[in-house]
């Protein structure tokens, strides 16, 4: 027997698709597609299985979620620079100690500072940053070898999605501030490169610090990617090398000053 309300206004109509319909909000499912329970059900329902928590429509919901919260703590930030680097640079050293006078010389210019959170150089510039009287902030990500935010973070939230903590750290940055590290290093700072290559996002300045450590890639840029026409000279003037503190503050005030940031 055949549910009229699938059939339309004619349901005597012998070209009638006759098939089993339900809509759910945008969604059509015919057939063996519908399921034996209706949405409010499952939602109610305290029985059966909780793997629901784990589908797919129900991940887009916390993905919505963790955008609301980036969004929501950060929106009234002001000017900020992100600052990247290895999670493994040792308190004491000479590059923990330069983070931390970059993200201080940059907050006595006006800016917040933007860290992943974690220790090493994100832990260098935090602590500028706070013990400058700055804000300092640390965006978070679940991971497994992660123990949490450093303790000179004073606003801060953790992400489940790596996608999700990198669309707040392009949409709340005015500059990316890029000291020796890893692959997630390389990941933001060539992230922040194609956005702003390709024109998805307003250019900002991408700093680049510790001349002896960068030189290789940016020998290599110039002589294997821009040689081959893989990039134009445009797109290589997008990074600046700098190895002293207040050549990094420099370098970013004067782009914000040319590019009239807001």
């Amino acid at each position: 027997m055949t549910d009229d309300s699938t059939r339309g206004d004619d349901a005597s109509h012998p070209q009638k698709n006759t098939r089993r319909v339900r809509r759910q909000g945008p969604v059509t499912l015919r057939g063996q597609q519908i399921p034996g329970t209706t949405t409010d059900q499952r939602l109610l329902d305290r029985r059966g299985p909780s793997d629901w928590v784990h589908a797919d429509p129900w991940r887009v919901m916390r993905i919505q979620a963790e955008f609301v919260e980036g969004f929501g703590l950060l929106a009234e930030l002001g000017q900020a620079v992100s600052v990247f680097g290895s999670a493994r640079t040792r308190p004491g050293s000479a590059e923990y100690q330069l983070a931390v006078d970059i993200a201080a010389g940059l907050v006595e210019a006006g800016y917040a500072i933007i860290t992943g959170g974690g220790p090493g150089i994100m832990e260098a510039a935090n602590r500028g940053a706070s013990e400058t009287g700055g804000v300092s902030v640390g965006l978070g990500i679940e991971l497994p070898l992660e123990s949490g935010l450093n303790d000179y973070v004073n606003v801060g939230v953790e992400f489940r999605y790596f996608f999700v903590r990198k669309t707040v750290f392009i949409k709340y940055s005015q500059a990316f501030v890029v000291l020796p590290g890893g692959y997630g290093t390389m990941d933001e700072l060539f992230e922040a490169l194609t956005l702003v290559a390709t024109g998805k996002i307003t250019k900002f300045p991408i700093v680049l610090v510790g001349s002896a450590y960068w030189s290789g890639l940016v020998d290599w840029l110039k002589s294997t990617m821009l040689a081959d026409g893989k990039i134009g000279a445009e797109e290589l003037t997008l990074l600046h090398v700098a190895d002293e503190p207040a050549e990094v503050v420099k370098v970013i005030k004067e782009a914000h000053a040319g590019l009239n940031f807001r």
